[in-house]
């Protein structure tokens, strides 16, 4: 199985450099890689404890980073995060409270060795998904304590297979896995694995900003008195999904639409598709609080906007990947989203506390809407995010 995992490796990482010829995201995810040892070469490891963070991507980054600012708030120590998506790198590549930050190299035993050779972690974090053996089991050799944070398992997944064996010997090096649910730590227990439930690190994350967040003049000359939908990161799809809702002339709330892509097609296209008076963020101006439609053209401004949502819907629900449904959640507020939501289980939570709707047409979506219009209460999402913090705060007790 060992044999298998490491052909496995060197195959994705061809196919990734095949795909680079045509495929933008690819090419970044290569060329980055390129940068790694540079960068390692010109940093300093200090006589001090040195945390390694790994995470795919920047979902898993943003559950990470609570653990982080606890560790940091505490002691003077190094953090290096690696990433192995440029979706992540790219974004968070200047994060003020990581000492570095690189793509994960390639692996290889000469890049395993070389890597942590450089770094000499006390303690290695993996968070949520990915479980690269040979880093893990030569950081174990090592010495290093490793812990397994915001931990999310499935039946299907290899782990708990009959041929599983050699992904299980991966899982059992690790001192301590923090699951998010119950039934992570049901399926570890079945194969002998230990862990604690330790929750979703992100609660913390998005209601600690919700408690600093500050108002946008703009957006709330814009938004008056009225109710506010607020769409979130929405794609093509979500569009035809919410338009039709969004333009009939019944509805009368002011609506504020963040896509998740921004270039001008994008927008041009959106704005053509609305029948109502629409102004684009960076056009606005202290008289635009007649217009019906907000287009938020600019990336990192959607946590803050969320606010002002009366309903708000996400977008990614229809095969692209749901976005963040609790930053929505963490201003008290009901959340819908696409009915193809299957790997992220916060989904399902939501709906199961009746918090969060699943839409699968444009006819649904009217449905839902008109019900969450007529009654809500807000009070009920309050409840179920207070009730769900708290998981850093375990982590770091046990680290």
């Amino acid at each position: 199985m060992k044999f298998i995992y490491l052909i496995g490796v060197r195959l994705y990482e061809l196919a990734v450099r095949i795909a680079a010829l045509w495929n933008p995201k690819a090419r970044k995810w290569v060329a980055g890689r390129k940068a790694i040892w540079s960068k390692l070469d010109n940093w300093k490891r200090e006589e001090k404890t040195l945390y390694w963070f790994h995470c795919a991507s920047l979902g898993e980054f943003e559950q990470g980073r609570p653990i982080i600012e606890g560790l940091k708030s505490t002691e003077d120590c190094q953090v290096v995060l690696t990433f192995f998506s440029p979706s992540g790198y790219e974004i968070r590549s200047n994060y003020d409270l990581a000492d570095l930050v690189i793509y994960l190299p390639l692996e290889r035993k000469s890049h395993v060795t070389r890597f942590l050779d450089a770094i000499a972690p006390d303690a290695v974090f993996f968070v949520k998904y990915e479980f690269w053996a040979q880093f893990i089991f030569e950081a174990k050799k090592r010495g290093a304590k490793l812990y397994s944070v915001a931990a999310v398992f499935r039946e299907k997944q290899i782990f708990f297979k009959r041929y599983g064996g050699f992904m299980r010997s991966v899982l059992q090096c690790f001192d301590k896995i923090f699951t998010q649910d119950e039934k992570s730590h049901r399926l570890l227990n079945g194969i002998g694995i230990q862990s604690i439930v330790a929750g979703d690190t992100r609660y913390d994350r998005v209601l600690s900003n919700a408690e600093k967040v500050e108002g946008i003049p703009l957006i709330e000359n814009f938004v008056g008195d009225s109710s506010v939908l607020v769409v979130g990161s929405s794609w093509k799809a979500d569009d035809e999904v919410i338009l039709p809702f969004i333009n009939h002339p019944d509805f009368d709330w002011k609506i504020i639409i963040a896509p998740h892509e921004i270039h001008e097609n994008r927008i041009v296209e959106l704005q053509k598709q609305i029948t109502k008076s629409v102004v684009r963020y960076s056009q606005m101006n202290t008289s635009d609080g007649a217009a019906t439609v907000l287009i938020i053209d600019n990336i990192g401004m959607l946590m803050n906007v969320y606010q002002y949502a009366t309903i708000a819907y996400v977008g990614g629900g229809f095969g692209t990947g749901l976005h963040n449904i609790l930053e929505p959640a963490s201003f008290n507020v009901p959340v819908v989203f696409g009915n193809q939501h299957e790997k992220f289980f916060e989904a399902k939570l939501f709906m199961d506390a009746g918090i969060g709707f699943e839409v699968a047409n444009a006819a649904d979506f009217e449905q839902c809407l008109k019900e969450l219009m007529d009654k809500f209460e807000a009070k009920k999402v309050a409840e179920y995010m207070q009730k769900h913090q708290g998981a850093t705060q375990r982590i770091l007790e046990h680290v």
